[in-house]
């Protein structure tokens, strides 16, 4: 029997910088976990023969953060099969939708079919009455958009109706999320991970937050319940990856200590770790009240979690309120972050910039603040945006507020929306000082003076803060898109930005590439004697400072945190009040809970 072979190709797509180039690098920084989840129900698909015996599913994954893509070879291959294939664009972004409908066009000219899905298109969907322009732009083009999860035998329709050619305009499941366990689970050849840049892989073990913050497109794309794979999936996945020596793996769900299976979850990746000597390293993402979980932080550290990345965004409680962020306690900041650092956990906290209380100089204030009495290791600056998926971007949608138009700014660093009290030019340049106020070299020493003092993995760290002290400063781009060795291909520019002429681009390029490195290499070998000197200092004098203190009751009348502003000061006596109003509360249940006295 002669067997046909349907090409189906993934591309992951980047975005463009400033000056209209792909972001694209010789290893990347994050995985792709939605290339990796569509890869494995696609092999699986393949596996079951899905579109008959006579016909084999020839897969290619591409992630363009690492890997250059190359159109007119697509194409080619697709056409020396007779046409027969598809082009799936997954896991596209708000920012890397314009770079997804510039691969799109040309593949449509040359009739090969392409489908788009991912968080742009699931937010639009699910958030607004009507298809915005862009994704009607899609639409007349000839593509074909997906929204919702692709799971439960919906990868294997998709792949039918383009067998047949017959693909649907739009695919539209958000009203139907499906269950995870037993569902084929993520994965990408090692080849490609091996252009990351620790050759990490990544999976989600569940999907779906509780929470209700404004800002994020998660909780409408992926809904609020918590569904999961099960502790037998994970095992799975890992040792597959194990298999091609993989061993770094960043679990993506939103927040993994919302899994409702995290416990069995962490139990199955211990009894790996311990049992079979399997030296797995994990990245969850959490939120700030993980601490109050019983064995939560203990079983991480076991099951060798060395990164946690914490939601804190904001220090006024303002703030945090108007973004609905109300599980953020200032009050439990401390408690949290002391009980990761003890764990010697690197944490990553995320701190957004634009909130309606905000002002340049409250915004300085506060990173001045968290310097002296949080004991973060990374701070990782983002401008509040209206990401489509989100209820800001609803709520301004509805309103007719003013957007910019272009999603390729929606990229978090990107100042897109107006601000109350700050200009655009105002909101953009304490994005930037923010940067350059949190890594100064004297922070930069008592970064790693505390983690010397609490017995963290200094080789860790120190690769972290270098990465995240000169992703901004050099490489002007946020640590998250950012990678090793910036990628840049003449062509490979934005339509509509003029293509360079040789004689400019590559004597330009050249020196570009050989300033950053210098610059890089700088920051590395300081932080590098900064290290030295941090060991040598604690063998003279064991480190401590305000942020390193264990909690205490009277703090929230002396720490900066917890008195800077009304907010803070009014979160303090609330949180006072409702401890006594629960301290009455249960005294009088143990006196009536108490049996009467017999007596004699």
């Amino acid at each position: 029997m002669k067997v046909k072979q349907f090409q189906l190709i993934l591309i992951k797509p980047s975005h463009y910088d400033d000056d209209g180039y792909v972001i694209q690098w010789f290893r990347s920084w994050i995985p792709a976990n939605s290339l990796a989840c569509i890869y494995g129900l696609a092999a699986a698909a393949a596996q079951r023969q899905v579109l008959g015996p006579d016909c084999a599913i020839e897969i290619t994954a591409i992630d363009e953060t690492n890997t250059r893509v190359r159109v007119s070879r697509i194409i080619q291959s697709i056409r020396s099969h007779g046409g027969f294939g598809m082009v799936g664009l997954v896991g596209v972004q708000s920012n890397q939708f314009p770079r997804a409908m510039d691969i799109a066009r040309p593949l449509r000219q040359a009739g090969i079919q392409v489908i788009i899905g991912g968080f742009h298109v699931s937010g639009c969907l699910a958030m607004l009455p009507e298809l915005p322009d862009d994704l009607q732009a899609a639409v007349d083009l000839g593509c074909s958009l997906f929204a919702g999860e692709a799971e439960d035998g919906r990868l294997d329709q998709v792949l039918r109706d383009a067998a047949t050619g017959t693909l649907k305009p739009v695919y539209n499941f958000m009203n139907d999320l499906p269950g995870l366990e037993g569902e084929p689970t993520p994965f990408l050849p090692v080849q490609n991970l091996k252009r990351t840049a620790q050759h990490e892989a990544s999976f989600d073990a569940g999907r779906g937050c509780p929470f209700q913050c404004s800002f994020c497109t998660i909780i409408n794309v992926q809904g609020r319940k918590s569904r999961r794979r099960s502790p037998e999936d994970v095992e799975h996945l890992i040792r597959q990856h194990w298999a091609q020596g993989i061993r770094h793996f960043f679990i993506t769900d939103d927040n993994f200590a919302r899994n409702r299976d995290w416990e069995p979850i962490f139990d199955r990746i211990i009894q790996i770790r311990e049992r079979d000597q399997i030296n797995v390293r994990l990245v969850i993402q959490v939120d700030t009240g993980c601490h109050k979980i019983a064995n939560f932080i203990d079983k991480a550290r076991r099951a060798g979690v060395s990164r946690v990345f914490i939601g804190l965004e904001n220090i006024n409680p303002t703030n945090l309120m108007a973004a609905k962020k109300r599980q953020n306690k200032i009050t439990e900041y401390r408690k949290m972050l002391l009980a990761w650092k003890r764990a010697g956990v690197v944490i990553i906290c995320g701190y957004i910039l634009g909130f309606p209380s905000d002002t340049p100089q409250s915004i300085i204030d506060d990173i001045e603040i968290i310097k002296k009495e949080l004991p973060i290791d990374i701070l990782e600056f983002t401008c509040l945006t209206p990401l489509p998926g989100s209820e800001d971007h609803k709520v301004l949608w509805q309103k007719r507020a003013r957007m910019d138009s272009d999603l390729n700014k929606y990229d978090l660093e990107h100042v897109v929306a107006d601000h109350a009290k700050m200009s655009a030019r105002e909101w953009r340049d304490i994005y930037d000082r923010a940067w350059s106020a949190y890594y100064t070299r004297e922070h930069l020493m008592t970064i790693l003076q505390r983690g010397v003092a609490t017995g963290m993995r200094l080789a860790r760290l120190h690769a972290d803060l270098f990465f995240y002290s000169a992703a901004h400063r050099i490489e002007h781009l946020h640590p998250l898109q950012a990678g090793v060795f910036r990628l840049k291909f003449r062509r490979d520019r934005r339509p509509g930005m003029a293509i360079e002429p040789i004689w400019r681009f590559y004597p330009r390029l050249a020196c570009e590439i050989a300033v950053k490195h210098f610059r890089l290499a700088q920051q590395w070998f300081a932080l590098s004697r900064m290290l030295k000197e941090a060991r040598r200092r604690q063998r003279v004098l064991p480190y401590t400072d305000l942020a390193l203190m264990p909690p205490s009751d009277d703090e929230t009348d002396a720490l900066a945190l917890f008195t800077h502003n009304d907010a803070a000061r009014n979160e303090v006596a609330h949180i006072r009040d409702v401890a006594v109003l629960t301290r009455a509360g249960s005294a009088r249940a143990r006196i009536t809970q108490t049996p009467p006295r017999m007596v004699g």
